[in-house]
């Protein structure tokens, strides 16, 4: 036991960074269960944790560190449970249309363009109180024109609403469970025109920060005009509405989207303007540098104003993940400790999990983290190995610093980003050491100072001067996207890739001894699963329209057209770039709406188009009948149907390569958000 003992023992004085990773073990564990775990169970997992904490205290410092990370396991779990319970709100139970009537707490564009509400103080026809879902997401179609949306209006509408939807494929991205941590209970769409029933001002409480940001960020983009406005407007409110379609698909084959996503870069770039601005002015009076302590002052006011921009950016989980870090090292200034150091990266680590667990499974928080802990981590090697270039010039020495931190972020969220968004951005490196010290030298400096110039009317020429360094960063990102090979599509991993990849990432860099070195093992076995992934032979969306047969040019689908998103996503998670239609030429042709062919050893038929209901009659033999709409009269053989009465329950449907059929209701199992 005392050689076991010897590795912990020297892990002394750095126990405090296995927090959050023993944290999200367990949080991680609870939303990967298949069943929501009943309330005895979760208080048994409650007083063991209580139980490890005694153990921890009653054990030798050997086996101290193994009871604590256990209960922290265990309280991971508990708090991800307490947290699904807490943000219980009724979520609609079938397809509605009628009546809807809310308040605007929401303003943003559906992945078509359309602009999206989402409303509270709902109310659903006759639907009693009690079953209608606290917030409902509706978007906008058809002509609009009476209708300009604004915070807090009361508004009236006759919408198509349904339960926010399940996975397009099994196992894939589920929106219910992010829906119902956001209380969205309904989404859904309306054609007919949006009226006002109560101005603005009536209903205007709890949403004055809200107001403020669209104000502002209208008044940017009709100060700078086009993409470079709409741009801004993203930077410094977190409204991306006026974002064009074009701007995003650049910015994403540049990876320079996340310019767009307020968080740790923004909110560092600006607390950092402010705390060095404020220390050379205090520098300038003599009086006040000797007797104060220009250090707490300036990083007091750097802290108030980062509040101040998380509540004018919307508050949103990556903003507010941003501010709790910049908070925690602002307060290690405060205390006179060392503000960069991965203990700051832990502790704001274990406050964003404690307070929105659910943040575990976000791109955001896993890109950010392990961007920052990275940078942590090398810059604190190259400082404690006596730095570098001792004898460079400043500007070289800045070259190199950035050289670096771009390479080192770069390298390590190109896995997560690969994982979530199936692509590699190849150029990813030249755009963002063209783009990212024009932000920081250039676009924030001058959104601060129309920041402080606002209240005298003279705003607009630093506006001004910030748009131009906003238009050269579009221009890089259209510049990089269309050179060739821009982007590397990627296939999705399998559900274990991920998870061990991030623990040998953090065991490399948090792990003291030469046992660090076993993380290595870690990435490479995850690199290997992930060489490994396994993607579905066929895949049925969830009402039966739509199919796609993997084959040798890559998914072959039914349709040209229709259930795009269905389609898209099913195409960049086998790490195709090809589009819809394209993907549609693959298939063979249909004979009167019927496709016949063979997947993983099943025959397969299915059925679509007008006439669908009365052809499927005659067509159930040995197989697979899949069929859009429900059979009239009823199909009677020995076929295995799957008709959307029946992809109602299961949802969408996958055939494997060993032949085995899975549903997303398989993979999903059941859960609050997934009934």
């Amino acid at each position: 036991m005392g050689r076991l003992a010897l590795p912990l023992l020297a892990q002394r004085g750095h126990l405090l960074l296995w927090s959050p990773v023993c944290l999200g073990l367990g949080i991680g564990g609870y939303f990967s269960l298949l069943q929501e775990p009943a309330g005895a169970q979760v208080g048994l997992a409650g007083a063991a944790a209580l139980a490890g904490l005694l153990l921890a205290r009653l054990a030798g410092e050997g086996l101290a560190p193994v009871f604590a990370a256990l209960a922290l396991v265990l309280f991971g779990g508990v708090l991800a449970w307490a947290r699904t319970a807490d943000v219980a709100a009724p979520v609609l139970g079938y397809r509605y249309y009628g009546p809807v009537e809310g308040r605007i707490v929401d303003i943003d564009r559906s992945a078509s363009d359309a602009v999206r509400l989402t409303l509270d103080r709902v109310r659903l026809g006759d639907m009693a109180p009690a079953r209608v879902p606290e917030r409902v997401r509706v978007s906008l179609h058809g002509d609009q024109r009476w209708l300009v949306a604004e915070p807090g209006l009361q508004v009236m509408l006759t919408a198509n609403l349904s339960p926010p939807p399940g996975p397009v494929e099994p196992g894939g991205y589920d929106f219910r469970r992010q829906a119902w941590f956001d209380r969205i209970g309904a989404v859904g769409y309306t054609r007919t025109p949006v009226f006002a029933m109560a101005p603005a001002e009536n209903s205007r409480a709890g949403l004055v920060m809200f107001r403020a940001r669209v104000a502002l960020s209208a008044a940017i983009r009709e100060r700078l005009g086009g993409q470079p406005g709409a741009f801004a407007a993203a930077l410094l409110t977190g409204d991306r509405s006026a974002v064009s379609e074009r701007t995003l698909e650049d910015l994403r084959a540049s990876n320079l989207a996340h310019l767009l996503a307020i968080s740790g870069l923004h909110m560092g770039l600006l607390t950092g303007t402010i705390f060095a601005a404020i220390r050379a002015l205090l520098a300038l009076i003599p009086w006040l540098a000797l007797r104060l302590d220009t250090r707490r002052l300036a990083a007091v006011v750097a802290l108030v104003a980062g509040a101040g921009y998380l509540g004018l950016s919307g508050g949103n989980i990556a903003t507010e993940r941003a501010f709790i870090m910049v908070a925690v090292m602002l307060g290690a200034v405060l205390i006179g400790r060392r503000a960069i150091s991965l203990r700051a990266v832990a502790l704001a680590a274990v406050i964003v999990l404690v307070r929105r667990p659910e943040a575990l499974l976000s791109p955001g928080f896993q890109m950010s983290f392990s961007a920052t802990t990275a940078l942590v981590a090398v810059f604190g090697a190259i400082r404690d190995g006596g730095g570098f270039g001792a004898r460079w010039p400043a500007p070289l020495k800045g070259v190199a610093a950035l050289v670096i931190s771009s390479a080192v972020a770069g390298a390590a969220t190109a896995p997560f980003a690969a994982a979530h968004f199936n692509r590699i951005a190849d150029y990813g490196l030249i755009a963002n050491l063209a783009s990212v010290p024009v932000m920081g030298l250039w676009v924030m400096p001058w959104a601060l100072v129309a920041g402080v110039l606002a209240p005298l009317g003279l705003s607009w020429l630093p506006l001004q001067i910030m748009g131009w360094g906003c238009a050269w960063i579009l221009g890089v990102a259209a510049w990089v996207a269309g050179l060739s090979g821009a982007v590397t599509h990627v296939v999705s991993p399998g559900p274990w890739v991920l998870p061990v990849l991030a623990f040998g990432g953090l065991w490399l860099v948090l792990w003291r001894g030469g046992g660090r070195w076993l993380g290595l093992g870690g990435l490479v076995l995850a690199l290997w699963l992930w060489s490994g992934a396994e993607r579905p032979v066929l895949l049925v969306s969830d009402r039966g329209g739509l199919v796609g047969l993997l084959g040798p040019e890559g998914r072959a689908l039914s349709k040209a057209k229709g259930e795009s998103f269905t389609a898209e996503v099913w195409l960049e998670n086998d790490g195709d770039g090809a589009r819809q239609e394209v993907a549609a030429a693959r298939m063979a042709a249909a004979e009167g709406g019927v496709l016949r062919f063979e997947a993983a050893g099943h025959a397969v038929v299915h059925v679509s188009g007008r006439g669908a209901a009365a052809r499927a009659g005659g067509l159930c033999g040995e197989g697979l009948l899949i069929v859009s709409v429900e059979p009239k009269p009823p199909v009677e053989g020995d076929c295995d149907l799957w008709s959307p009465s029946r992809m109602r329950d299961t949802g969408a449907l996958a055939v494997m390569q060993d032949g085995k059929l899975v549903t997303a209701a398989d993979r999903a199992g059941r859960r609050p958000w997934a009934p």
